[in-house]
């Protein structure tokens, strides 16, 4: 891997979101020695602050971002947000000095937006990157995310030394789109579990059992899982500090139903868990974090408070 010196003069990386996770992005690749020249965010103040304390320049314009940066990381909210910034018509877009950049897409979105970024970029002479992150806040901060990638694999190998900083587990899926067809599966999953693990707790509680034990049986027996070492505690004891957002399940959940219904596939579980989600987005929890699904199931909280 190159040494820290290579990397400020071979990679001038712009972040496009600087919300929680490209903001946290921005800092590591900052600390580990590359050269962050450009940061951008509809929310200017966000950016400015950002730029402030990493002593880089705060991007009034996407183009500015292309035009500072080669290797440009974009961590939006979703397609339409996406297809905004890389836009055609815009006066105003990452397209506009395109030309030899690579784009690294890190946000979840569908897998068909991947395909359509990267026939733009093409279209513009520069090359795009999926880099779909399994991973919450805290990795992004420490890069360690466990990063999947989808694209040209000429593409992946360029940009490498950037996702080998991010990462502490960096997987190449296969073509543009694939890597987010996965992405939206482990989502799905874990939503799942997340909902599974909240109604096994809740049904405790109702039973007047104790919950430290039940999470230890969980832990040992196979109702355990990755979601109950995350979460058990915090849904016990409310603390639903946001990592990952109930809103953010809804959406990664729907993006999965979509590919289902795309391949006439049945998936009612996955439908009731985002059904569970909304249900937070409804009642104004969804900027709690994931566990908070576990509002809906306790007795005395949410829909049960009547119980």
């Amino acid at each position: 891997m190159a040494n820290l010196q290579s990397r400020e003069t071979d990679y001038k990386i712009g972040v496009v979101g600087v919300g929680r996770m490209g903001a946290n992005i921005a800092r590591h690749l900052t600390d580990e020695g590359f050269d962050v020249v450009a940061v951008y965010d509809v929310a200017s103040e966000s950016a400015q602050e950002l730029a402030t304390e990493l002593g880089t320049t705060a991007a009034s314009e996407l183009a500015q971002v292309a035009a500072l940066a080669d290797y440009i990381i974009t961590v939006v909210t979703d397609d339409a947000a996406m297809r905004e910034i890389f836009s055609e018509d815009a006066d105003d877009s990452l397209l506009k000095d395109a030309s030899g950049k690579v784009f690294i897409n890190c946000a979840t979105l569908s897998p068909q937006i991947h395909v359509d970024i990267e026939q733009l970029a093409e279209k513009h002479g520069a090359e795009s990157l999926e880099g779909c992150m399994a991973s919450s806040i805290t990795q992004a901060r420490e890069g360690t995310l466990y990063l999947m990638c989808g694209g040209k694999q000429a593409t992946f190998d360029k940009a490498r030394p950037i996702l080998d900083s991010m990462s502490v587990s960096l997987r190449y899926i296969g073509g543009a789109g694939q890597a987010a067809q996965v992405k939206a599966l482990v989502n799905m999953v874990m939503n799942i579990n997340t909902a599974g693990l909240a109604e096994g707790l809740g049904l405790g509680a109702a039973l007047g059992l104790d919950l430290e034990m039940l999470q230890e049986v969980f832990a040992q027996t196979g109702a355990n899982s990755r979601v109950l070492e995350t979460d058990g505690e915090d849904m016990q004891i409310r603390d639903h500090e946001c990592y990952f957002s109930a809103a953010h399940a809804s959406k990664d959940s729907g993006i999965a139903l979509d590919l289902a219904n795309a391949e006439g596939i049945a998936l009612p579980l996955a439908q009731a868990t985002k059904a569970q989600y909304d249900r937070m987005i409804e009642l104004g929890l969804g900027d709690l974090d994931k566990s908070g699904i576990a509002e809906l199931t306790f007795p005395g909280r949410g829909q049960n408070s009547k119980k």
